[in-house]
This record gives structure tokens, sequence and C-alpha cells, in this order.
């Protein structure tokens, strides 16, 4: 019994301006068409306003048609252990930083952004340096934010990645708000799209592994359940890109079919979480959470 009868993948893009084409936002959907075969469609808004309204219209669809959806984000949906504790807020820090960001980003819909001031906010909140958060172009350095890193992590600092994030190659940290991967960015944009599409569907829709535990999940923990949002990683999955095909298409696309292939066989469950115990389970579930697909 398939998990999800929809995949939704999403390579985010935390872009100044409008964007289309290689490195903006692409929207990967594997649904049922209407001879009920999974067929895929792309789609490739220029602003995070327009793929948010994507985001909502398609999962939209799918409530009506009583079809649950798993719905992969290419950042973390999550900061490592110990930057809620940083930042003084209280409630489950997972939570607590979702909504501390969403309060603190102000995304217009011309893709204008404030993240690096947000960056530089909590770098003072959280150390009184341009430290743990680094990367902005010239216009955009100040006190509390430099362009380039200033200097490497220690053992008495904020972790610079997630345990997550050691199961991967060549991962980017969060703190890294600018250049080429820099996921830092795509965080502090896209967390604030996922407060908004979770807390309108409320128990509706469920933050994974926060919301339903790091371990393998059955179709019967699900029930009631239309969206599963999820953090990925879609490199893993070595997509290539044909003739005329954008690297960012080919990514949510393959990563859509490969979810489906799993679902298929039953085998899409278990990369929900380890079988058993796992001396790593709190910081995962209450703090850092995980990369649907990594290996435990």
């Amino acid at each position: 019994m398939r998990l999800f009868q929809a995949y939704v993948m999403v390579d985010w893009s935390a872009a100044t301006k409008p964007a289309t084409g290689p490195d903006s936002i692409w929207i990967g959907v594997l649904k049922r068409n209407v001879r009920f075969q999974l067929a895929f469609e792309s789609h490739n808004p220029p602003t995070r306003v327009d793929a948010e309204k994507t985001l909502e219209a398609v999962l939209g669809d799918l409530r009506r048609k009583s079809e649950r959806v798993l719905v992969g984000f290419d950042f973390p949906l999550a900061f490592p252990r110990g930057t809620a504790a940083a930042l003084k807020l209280g409630g489950p820090p997972w939570r607590a930083l979702m909504d501390f960001v969403a309060a603190e980003v102000k995304d217009k819909p011309n893709n204008a952004n404030n993240r690096f001031q947000v960056g530089a906010k909590m770098n003072r909140l959280m150390t009184g340096e341009a430290f743990p958060f680094w990367g902005a172009p010239a216009r955009d350095e100040q006190t509390m934010l430099s362009a380039k890193r200033t200097r490497e992590h220690t053992e008495r600092d904020l972790p610079e990645f997630r345990l997550a994030e050691a199961a991967i190659k060549g991962p980017s940290s969060i703190w890294k708000l600018y250049y080429q991967g820099s996921v830092g960015g795509q965080a502090l944009t896209g967390l604030p799209v996922i407060k908004r599409l979770k807390d309108a569907r409320g128990e509706r829709a469920r933050i994974w592994p926060f919301e339903t535990g790091w371990k393998p999940l059955a179709a019967s923990e699900l029930d009631g359940v239309d969206a599963v949002f999820a953090e990925i990683y879609p490199s893993m999955f070595g997509a290539k890109a044909g003739p005329g095909v954008v690297k960012d298409e080919a990514q949510v696309r393959a990563a859509c079919e490969r979810f489906a292939a799993l679902d298929e066989k039953s085998q899409l469950g278990p990369l929900f979480g380890p079988a058993k115990d796992d001396p790593r389970r709190d910081v995962v579930e209450r703090e850092e959470g995980w990369i649907l697909g990594a290996s435990a």
C-alpha cells in the first residue's frame, strides 16, 4: 500500500530579483492523470510569492481529490543543535526557530528580501560578532555580517553542520547566506513559506520528522493527513539533464520519480527513520531534522 498518491519536490531559490530558468525555483509534481497513471509536470515560478501560490493550488487540488502528497524542499527545515537556546527561544526548538524566522524575514513580491539583515541580527543575538552566519554582497556587508567567513567553528561554538549533513556528500552549511550553494539564504526565505503552508492545514499536514517521529512510517499512521513536508537533497539522485532541460528541473523530476518508485515497492516508509532506537533521536526530532533518503 502506497504512503502517498502524489509527490511534489521543490528546488528553492533566495534570488533577490524575479528569475526563471537555471538557478531559479522549480517545482516538480508527479500525480495521477485522468487515466490514473502517474504523470510529471513542472512549474518554474519567477518569484517566491508565485511559488507559494503554485504550491497552494497544487496541494488544494490534491486535497479535493483525497490524494495524500509528499512535499520535499531542498533546504534545511531546522538549524544545528543549540541555535534556539543561543537565541533564548522557548518551546520546541524547531518550531521556535521557524516562528522566529517567519516573523523576521520580509520577502516582497519582486523577490527583494532582508535575509542578510536577519542573519546579522541572529549573529548579534547569538554571539555578538559576525558569526556563525556569513556571506553577503558588498552592499549588504555590515558589522554583524561579513562577506567572507571570519573564522572556523570550534567545539565551543554552535556546530557548523547538523547531524544529517554528515550522512551526505558535499553539504553546505546553513550559516552560508551567499555565493554558490547558499542554503542559509534558501532556509531563511523558505521556512516562512513552509510555516504558512503548514499552519493553513493544521493537523492535516505534518512536518517530518518533528511531527511524525524519526522512524519508519506506515500508511495507518497518516490517516487524516493530507501532506507530509520533508527536507530533500536532490543531488543524491544523480539526475542528468537531457537536451534543452534545465538541471534543476531534471533534479526535481528525478526526486519525484525516485520516491514514487520506492513507495510502489513499499520501500519508502523505512526512509523516514531508523527502526531501532538511536542516540541521535532526540536531537533529530526536537532540533535538527533529517534529510529524507540520507543514510541513518
